[in-house]
């Protein structure tokens, strides 16, 4: 626990529970969910009566915390610990990371926009709590997940053969990653999906312009397929 007159600025603290964090100083709207365990950092200067901003640190990503959650936070004992993995370490990891989200699509579940923690994810929370799993951490969102990984190809180079299971397989407009999923095998993909010509859930799909209308509907939308080839590493201070 850590009172206001306590917080430090370019200080580690814990999560001790699972906490919602918010996309503005109101905390209305959930951004991202800080998993119990999670490192973030205070921004002390944005304190006021009800929110504090705060950047969670495996993966840079900044929003807002309700004050009454600094209750729930406690300073580090020791330094985020950073693990790197090779392309080769990750490949072998891939099981474990799909089997995760089918044991989360056999939870009763639902789409929620910002849900990383579970049962109820948004797309790229559901990819990068699969990834985190197993200890590997990705970006927080599809577009900041797309560019992160090695490219596989495009919408205009589309190749299903250089496909492997695994990959991220990223659909938008032609300006943005909106949506990412993980890619099974045989022209299937699981992912969170919203309830606007969605699932409403996690749900599996075909990449493929055949199939009911929700997979055709994505397919239309296809940006392209990344690997994931590295961990990220999340800036210092």
């Amino acid at each position: 626990m850590v009172s206001q007159e306590k917080l430090q600025g370019n200080v580690e603290y814990v999560t001790q529970a699972d906490l919602n964090i918010y996309d503005s100083p109101e905390c209305q709207d959930l951004s991202t969910q800080g998993e119990k365990g999670r490192y973030l950092r205070v921004m002390v200067e944005t304190l006021n009566q009800t929110s504090v901003q705060v950047c969670l640190c495996e993966d840079d990503y900044p929003g807002w915390l309700a004050i009454a959650d600094l209750n729930f936070l406690s300073p580090a004992v020791e330094p985020l610990q950073v693990k790197s993995f090779s392309e080769a370490e990750i490949k072998q990891l891939i099981p474990s990371v799909i089997a995760f989200t089918h044991q989360a699509m056999e939870q009763p579940n639902y789409y929620l926009w910002g849900g990383t923690v579970g049962p109820n994810y948004d797309c790229s929370g559901l990819m990068q709590k699969a990834f985190a799993s197993v200890g590997i951490r990705i970006p927080r969102d599809a577009y900041q997940q797309e560019p992160f990984v090695q490219e596989v190809c495009t919408v205009e180079n589309f190749d299903p053969q250089s496909l492997q299971i695994g990959d991220l397989i990223f659909f938008g407009t032609p300006q943005r990653a909106t949506h990412v999923a993980l890619y099974l095998g045989d022209g299937k993909y699981i992912h969170s999906s919203g309830k606007d010509i969605g699932r409403n859930g996690i749900g599996i799909d075909c990449l493929s312009e055949q199939g009911d209308e929700v997979s055709q509907s994505y397919y239309q939308q296809l940006r392209g397929v990344g690997r994931v080839v590295s961990s990220y590493i999340p800036q210092k201070g």
